[in-house]
């Protein structure tokens, strides 16, 4: 199940370049690359001829991509410009080509009705290029469905089990204080964590010798948008109150796409406002929050192996759930209002 008119995170903005590179989004092949001024291209990776991935081929002059198996060109624009051997050019020969926009160090690709595909409606990542900020993207490849991904950052009291050694501990668990609400556009989870420990990562990276006051704030955009705005500052200086003097803050910035239903395209980013022009800080911060990462995506792989053993298999719902239940459920009205729209425009055609 994809929501098809969204934008998504395509790749890293390195990622493209003059050399073609192949992406499934969405269960759809997707071939990447740049023209020569550097405009990024994205087009259906998948010859109509033989049905070879174009991403096998090579950039010839410009814009025009060369299929690595008989020759057939095509342009920027998907149509087929060339036939070796053949004058003619069937009318059907040609590919989709995608809306892409490059913003905030990533690439953005609307597979959905191009008609629709308004550069407005692209989620806020800003921290990510902002000279306020010093910040870090990263790809994971996660063997899992999508929505699994949004499940775990939506309940945040994993950490204290999965991440004991990095960014979690049992006052995660024990002494939050949690709201759970909907926005105009998705679901926000509201975490504090007054005069507990820092965890381990919060110690290496703040400094922190006594207990702290500790904020998680998550924000959820559909389809797979997560933003989390996090930190600590010695108990009792006044962060619940706004006054974060004395600590840290950071973004831990997340856009999920479905690769396919059990594949998922998870970029990520951590950025921080506390000496944000220092390479070494944040490089420091993000080998930290990586590795808690890491131990998220053995978590994933292994929830996705015993899904599909067994589909049906019952499972149940505790109040941590409960960030991640509005998500679904925004999802799921979503994707039936998409659904009817399709219906309803085919029957008037």
């Amino acid at each position: 199940m994809f929501l098809k008119n969204y934008w998504y995170v395509a790749a890293m903005d390195h990622e493209i370049g003059r050399k073609p590179l192949g992406r499934i989004i969405l269960g759809e092949p997707v071939v990447f690359f740049r023209t020569e001024d550097g405009t990024p291209i994205a087009l259906e990776d998948r010859c109509p001829h033989r049905r070879l991935p174009l991403s096998m081929g090579k950039l010839i002059g410009d814009d025009v991509l060369q299929c690595h198996y008989h020759g057939l060109r095509f342009d920027r624009t998907g149509q087929c410009v060339r036939v070796p051997g053949q004058d003619m050019i069937p009318k059907t020969a040609k590919v989709k080509s995608y809306p892409v926009v490059e913003r905030y160090k990533w690439l953005w690709i609307w597979m959905g009705d191009p008609a629709l595909a308004d550069q407005d409606k692209i989620v806020d990542y800003h921290w990510l290029d902002d000279p306020n900020w010093g910040a870090r993207p990263d790809y994971l490849y996660a063997q899992c469905n999508w929505q699994l991904v949004n499940d775990n950052l939506l309940d945040l009291t994993h950490l204290a089990f999965v991440h004991e050694t990095t960014i979690g501990n049992m006052a995660l668990v024990e002494h939050a204080a949690v709201k759970v609400e909907r926005t105009p556009v998705g679901v926000r989870v509201t975490r504090w964590i007054i005069d507990q420990p820092a965890p381990p990562a919060f110690v290496k990276i703040g400094g922190f010798t006594g207990n702290v006051d500790r904020w998680q704030i998550i924000d959820y955009t559909p389809p797979s948008f997560i933003r989390l705005d996090v930190g600590a500052t010695p108990t009792g200086t006044g962060a619940p109150e706004g006054r974060r003097v004395g600590g840290i803050s950071m973004r831990n910035l997340n856009a999920m796409t479905p690769e396919t239903e059990s594949t998922t395209h998870y970029f990520w980013a951590q950025a921080h406002d506390f000496d944000p022009r220092n390479p070494a800080t944040t490089e420091k911060i993000f080998q930290q929050i990586k590795t808690a990462f890491l131990q998220d995506v053995d978590v994933f792989t292994a929830q996705q192996k015993n899904i599909e053993l067994d589909p049906e298999a019952p499972t149940i719902d505790i109040n941590a759930d409960s960030g991640g239940i509005q998500a679904r459920r925004i999802v799921d009205r979503l994707w039936k209002e998409e659904q009817a729209a399709k219906v309803a425009a085919t029957a008037a055609e």
